[in-house]
């Protein structure tokens, strides 16, 4: 019998995963139609839109990826002040509420991406072509236009609708490396005249943004995330993939968007969803962190001293900082939906350190940001809000726990990739950190193949972030398990 590749076995493995956890990975028969039958981009939208098709839009994503959700251009203005715009793809415009692919979208609320396949929470006809900000193709865009200071603070803002046209489909390894001085403008880039300055200005403004963030408290981590490489349908190696400048100017360009998209819907009377991070759940852990490497906290959840303790800890051990931001990570507890009345308080987002937060850029990936752009668009054409309160409500608590299932389902995945790297080393010996401890089990991790595993024994007395030196005791691809004993 022949065996099934490398690939194969991980798509498998994440459909039924998938499955378990009440998300479908097949896209219904209705919404294949519903997107067969689109045989263009939309050209129409109620709400008035702007021609901004002659601006040097860009789009910085991964390599592969072709489900563009936004672009962004900068320009300077008068004092040091800068312009920032940031268009969103208008997927409304080509999926309405309650038809086929709605319907799917908002089961599962999100796409979910494995190392092997990537399961899209659109029809890739929609969200890789049709309403993806492809390159050199005119789509519908939300425009959320920032005007930042010289010293970063957010002086006006606005949103509307327009036409926009991507000049230049960008990657952030390269744009990364350039930034950075380590590498050449990418070709795209440079292809575009006057691409390299725009580029600039925006890293200039993003670095402005992530600055005053961080004075006001925003929590810095640096995470190794782990790669997939595979060679062909055989998974030939994990590799730690760290952070760059690019991934940063996005994330502060972004995190500027959505929060102006959360304003503007609460100073129009409408409700909206929050990506909400409450208060840690284990401040009291994470203090003692603290006094383990030498450091204080106060008593009480203060954002802005934990910042200031992870500036610390990143300036003084850089090279096991990862680390300490994976833990705190765990320690802070996961995110979730919440619906914000108009002129209600906002809820907040303590790793942010911002009140006003609307998942908004990203709607042919995530179904929270399809929802702010419907809200988005209903006020813009003067339309009341097209959902009701229980509506909202009732996504809320549909994302929150989607979102939970898409990222148990990734996890799983990854650790079956692991394992299945792995596979050949058992009884190597590693310097691990645990990551996880509860009646549920003890869970370590190792950084020379990024991977993560559960501690079969010895776990007495171990906490969240402690060291130690474990062997690899076996693996079940399968079930995606990867058994350490203490060395």
């Amino acid at each position: 019998m022949t065996q099934p590749s490398d690939r194969a076995l991980l798509r498998a493995i994440a459909v039924r995963a998938m499955r378990e956890r009440g998300l479908d990975p097949e896209m219904p028969a209705a919404a294949i139609a519903q997107a067969d039958a689109i045989t263009a981009p939309p050209q129409t939208t109620e709400e008035p839109t702007r021609d901004l098709r002659a601006l040097l839009w860009c789009s910085i994503d991964n390599d592969d990826s072709r489900d563009l959700d936004q672009l962004s251009v900068a320009e300077p203005l008068a004092a040091g002040t800068f312009k920032v715009l940031v268009a969103v793809a208008d997927v409304d415009a080509a999926v309405a509420k309650g038809t086929p692919v709605d319907r799917h979208a908002a089961r599962n609320t999100t796409s979910v991406y494995t190392p092997a396949v990537i399961f899209p929470m659109l029809p890739e006809k929609l969200s890789t072509d049709l309403t993806s900000l492809a390159d050199q193709q005119d789509r519908l865009a939300v425009v959320v236009e920032i005007v930042v200071s010289a010293s970063g603070e957010l002086t006006s803002s606005s949103v509307y609708g327009a036409r926009v046209r991507n000049r230049a489909k960008l990657a952030y390894n390269s744009v990364g490396a350039w930034l950075a001085g380590q590498g050449a403008l990418p070709a795209p880039a440079a292809a575009v005249a006057g691409m390299d300055e725009q580029l600039r200005i925006q890293d200039q403004v993003a670095q402005t943004l992530e600055r005053v963030r961080h004075e006001h408290g925003a929590l810095e981590f640096v995470t190794i995330e782990p790669e997939h490489v595979f060679d062909g349908d055989t998974l030939a190696e994990i590799r730690p993939q760290a952070p760059n400048r690019a991934k940063k100017l996005i994330e502060n360009l972004m995190i500027a968007a959505n929060g102006v998209v959360a304003r503007f819907l609460d100073a129009h009377g409408f409700a909206s969803l929050r990506r909400v991070v409450k208060s840690p759940e284990r401040w009291d852990r994470i203090r003692t962190l603290a006094v383990e490497v030498g450091d204080t906290l106060p008593d009480a959840a203060d954002v802005g001293a934990l910042s200031q303790f992870l500036e610390r800890q990143r300036q003084a051990a850089p090279d096991v900082f990862p680390d300490l931001s994976r833990t705190v990570i765990k320690l802070l507890g996961s995110g979730e939906y919440a619906v914000d009345p108009p002129g209600a308080d906002p809820p907040g987002h303590f790793g942010l350190a911002v009140r006003d937060y609307a998942h908004s850029t990203a709607p042919n990936r995530r179904y929270p940001d399809l929802i702010s752009q419907r809200l988005v668009k209903a006020a813009l054409a003067g339309h009341p809000s097209p959902y009701t309160m229980d509506e909202l409500e009732a996504l809320a608590a549909q994302c929150t726990r989607q979102e939970d299932a898409a990222q148990k389902v990734e996890r799983q995945v990854r650790k079956s990739a692991a394992a299945l790297v792995i596979r050949s080393r058992i009884g190597d010996q590693f310097d691990a950190v645990v990551t996880g401890a509860s009646p549920k089990g003890t869970y370590v991790r190792v950084s020379t193949p990024p991977i993560e595993g559960r501690l079969m024994r010895g776990e007495g007395g171990l906490d969240v972030g402690d060291h130690l030196r474990v062997r690899l005791a076996g693996v079940d691809v399968d079930r995606g398990f990867i058994d350490f004993v203490p060395a």
